[in-house]
């Protein structure tokens, strides 16, 4: 009975023709990375690293779990390293804002102390 399962299943696989690795017809492409942040988790800094340069009307906002605005900077350098001395222990939100307020990528990033 056993056996019979197995071939009912591979000529069903193999009428199916399932491609595991095929595109997905109306699927979104993935947008690629703007911003690279390690080490996650982070004890005593974290450095944001920005794939392209987006000048100075780009800022990347730091929020606490709670949704409490916690660090805020203006994303002029391609690396920028966040002193981490102040922040609690926790789960932290960062986002990248374009000059109008538009989120570009966010992300989340763990201290441990």
């Amino acid at each position: 009975m056993r056996n019979v399962y197995l071939v009912v299943l591979l000529v069903c696989c193999s009428v199916i023709q399932v491609k595991s690795q095929g595109r997905v017809p109306n699927f979104p492409e993935p947008e690629p990375v703007a911003v690279r942040f390690y080490p996650n988790p982070a004890t005593s800094y974290i450095t944001f690293d920005l794939v392209r340069d987006y000048g100075k009307n780009y800022s990347i906002q730091v929020f606490n779990f709670l949704g409490k605005k916690v660090y805020e900077f203006s994303a002029t350098e391609q690396k920028t390293i966040v002193d981490l001395t102040d922040f609690f222990r926790g789960i932290y939100i960062f986002q990248l804002k374009d000059p109008n307020g538009k989120i570009v990528e966010s992300g989340k990033f763990q201290v441990n102390k």
